[in-house]
């Protein structure tokens, strides 16, 4: 009787066996595919992240415009203009 019931359990267990072995064979087999993938993401630029550059760029050269003519508004309202600045060409606001 003990032996009947140890046949079922036996055949049982050798498939949870053989399921863990594949599983690990699968990430094993599947690790440096995810590597390498996750390498070339770091290393590469999309469209999306480029354009969110550019963007961040173009937005502090306009901060920055924008504070060169207001020092030279200011400048040319005091009267105290650069020798390279052209006050009649700044609109005074």
């Amino acid at each position: 009787m003990r032996r009947l019931f140890l046949i079922p359990v036996a055949i049982g267990l050798s498939g949870c066996v053989v399921a863990t072995v594949a599983e690990t064979a699968v990430d094993v087999v599947t690790l440096p595919v995810k590597a390498v993938s996750a390498g070339v993401d770091a290393v590469t630029t999309s469209q999306s992240e480029a354009d969110e550059k550019r963007g961040r760029e173009l937005r502090k050269q306009e901060e920055a415009r924008g504070r060169e003519l207001r020092l030279l508004q200011e400048r040319c309202r005091k009267g105290k203009p650069l020798p390279t600045d052209n006050c009649s060409d700044v609109p005074v606001g």
